[in-house]
């Protein structure tokens, strides 16, 4: 058979196999997408937040969040087990919902995590800034040195072998678990014996003021399981590994967080802890610590907390690139982005790339004036929005996905059509509040609200339409799309 004559799934049946490696077990891919939501300064800096929205209902927004993404979870793992490719999302909405959409998602899921990453660069600048300064009595270094800096450090990291990313992610996240466990202890034990002080939650009701945005803000925190089948060639055993891993990682992260906010409301009271957070949101951890333990043990929480939000672009660096390696395996983006290293099998170029691509936006945005607090909102709530969509789709896809082979292969109804089901209606709620919201979510106004949410649909619509004409003109392209072939 001559090339001209070859049907494109034999063509890229034959392509060269470019396969990651690793060794990543159980509990580094889990601290690998708990260091996802920078456990620091989540409880720090969006929890208070989230209490002005919900008051004593914090902690049942997570404990709520955590059951529906574990229903969700049943079909995600589910599928993991019947879709083995290693293109995450891209592979499971291929797979669901065909090509031209999975390619909207790849889409999604890489500008998004790259926005979501951006976040880190400006918010670590700024703490790391006022430490040095404040704390230290150090030189009044210009933010963007700090920003070069940790994007330098974190590409470094995501250009070596991943197991390297994931002894640092695990021993960071180890840290900062130890601060926070401390912090709930002393919060609890700062209440025990006060009668008059009550620390009791409520569980959130549909009529409750703010319910819409405490959901969205929180479901954030949730953002990243997504990397227990992102890293599927880089860990060991991966028909054990991801679905543990993901089931861990959901209720982990939900019941941490569910429990770091109803320590909040031990230390502040559960009537007044909304009133407190609103007065003094961004210090109110800080000062807890300071008043609970002392100003040492807050002032180690400050170095935690830097250490934290380079941990959490560390995680997000890994995904994105891993998002460009599976494009440009596939032959969507350039092929050198989807090199392997010869020693550390790692996707080092599109690591490094990710790197840069963020080093000229600092250069940029400085040379511009933008002032760096302007960034991280933006960044992390258009990315979140990205992702959020991304997992809404996917949701539909996997529902989809189950239908069609249930007329031929009936499983389980729960784990393949009902679990599904119930998530993308859950999903999709949180999908409507987030485009209603949305102003909130990036703390911008309406000119940027529609200016980023209007790119963000035209991403997942211009990867429909790519892959309409790859269909038409490079059908080898077409072939590979949604890791079909690795």
């Amino acid at each position: 058979m001559t090339s001209a004559t070859q049907h494109p799934a034999d063509t890229a049946e034959q392509a060269p196999k470019q396969r990651l490696s690793g060794n990543m077990g159980v509990g580094e891919l889990v601290m690998s997408v708990l260091a996802f939501s920078s456990p620091l300064t989540t409880v720090a800096g969006f929890i208070p937040v989230l209490l002005i929205f919900s008051g004593h209902s914090a902690p049942g927004i997570y404990l709520l969040l955590t059951v529906m993404l574990l229903i969700f979870s049943v079909g995600f793992v589910r599928m993991s087990r019947s879709v083995e490719n290693p293109g995450g999302f891209y592979a499971f909405v291929t797979a669901g919902l065909g090509k031209p959409a999975g390619l909207g998602g790849a889409l999604l899921a890489l500008f998004g995590y790259l926005f979501i990453g951006f976040f880190a660069p400006s918010l670590f600048a700024l703490t790391l800034q006022g430490f040095v300064v404040n704390t230290l009595n150090g030189p009044n270094i210009p933010w963007y040195w700090f920003a070069l800096a940790i994007i330098a450090i974190t590409t470094f990291l995501a250009y070596n072998r991943i197991d390297l990313s994931a002894k640092v992610l695990t021993i960071v996240m180890m840290l900062e678990v130890l601060v926070v466990l401390t912090f709930n202890v002393f919060s609890f034990m700062n209440n025990a014996g006060n009668a008059a002080h009550d620390v009791g939650f409520t569980l959130p009701w549909i009529t409750d003021a703010g319910l819409g945005l405490a959901l969205l803000f929180a479901v954030g925190n949730f953002l990243g399981f997504e990397a227990t089948v992102i890293y599927r060639e880089e860990v060991k055993n991966p028909e054990r590994t991801i679905p543990r891993a993901t089931y861990l990682a959901v209720v982990g992260i939900g019941l941490f967080y569910a429990l770091a906010a109803w320590a909040y409301i031990a230390f502040l009271g559960s009537d007044s802890a909304q009133t407190a957070a609103e007065a003094n949101t961004v210090n109110l951890f800080g000062d807890a610590l300071t008043s609970l333990i002392g100003k040492t043990f807050a002032d180690i929480a400050v170095v935690l907390l830097i250490t934290s939000i380079l941990a959490s672009m560390l995680s997000i660096q890994n995904i994105a690139a891993r998002y460009s390696f599976s494009l440009a395996v596939d032959r969507v983006l350039p092929a050198r982005l989807g090199k392997v290293h010869a020693k550390h099998k790692s996707p080092h170029v599109s690591a490094l790339s990710v790197g840069l691509l963020w080093a000229a936006a600092i250069v940029l945005f400085t040379v511009l004036g933008v002032p760096p607090e302007n960034l991280y909102p933006v960044a992390s709530g258009s990315g979140t929005f990205s992702v959020l969509l991304l997992l809404f789709i996917t949701s539909i896809a996997v529902f989809v996905y189950f239908v069609r082979r249930h007329r031929t292969q009936p499983e389980s109804v729960w784990k393949t059509l009902v679990a599904p089901a119930l998530s993308a209606v859950f999903l999709g709620i949180i999908t409507y509040l987030a485009i209603t919201n949305y102003s909130d979510l990036i703390e911008g106004s309406i000119v940027l609200t529609v200016i980023f949410m209007s790119f963000t649909f035209a991403l997942f619509l211009g990867g429909i339409t790519y892959a309409l004409y790859l269909r038409r003109r490079k059908p080898d392209v077409y072939a590979r799309l949604g890791r079909q072939s690795v």
